[in-house]
């Protein structure tokens, strides 16, 4: 089991995971609500699930390609590119008044 873990598991696989997990809790509780939004939004989840279901098809042909060290890193390096930006996006934003 540690060593699945150790040769199999991705940043991404683990947050696309997650985000399915939830999403799909999260949209079988509204697609049983009662007001026509409630399923709309629904919907919308269940569609948006579908670029998650991508990622992890393509993070698991590239740990078959490259291994999960390489592929690790690169995530790594896409992820901490996002938050930088993400803070760069928020601190212009609090700057502009």
């Amino acid at each position: 089991m540690k060593d699945f873990f150790k040769n199999k598991i991705t940043i991404f696989f683990t947050l696309s995971s997650l985000s399915i997990l939830i999403g799909i809790l999260i949209a079988i509780i509204l697609a049983t609500g009662v007001s026509a939004q409630d399923k709309l939004a629904a919907m919308y989840i269940f569609f948006g699930l579908i670029p998650v279901l991508l990622i992890i098809v393509i993070d698991r042909i590239c740990v078959w390609k490259f291994g999960t060290r390489k592929v690790n890193k690169i995530q790594l390096y896409i992820l901490i590119c996002f938050i930088g930006l993400f803070v760069i996006n928020w601190i212009r934003l609090r700057l502009q008044v």
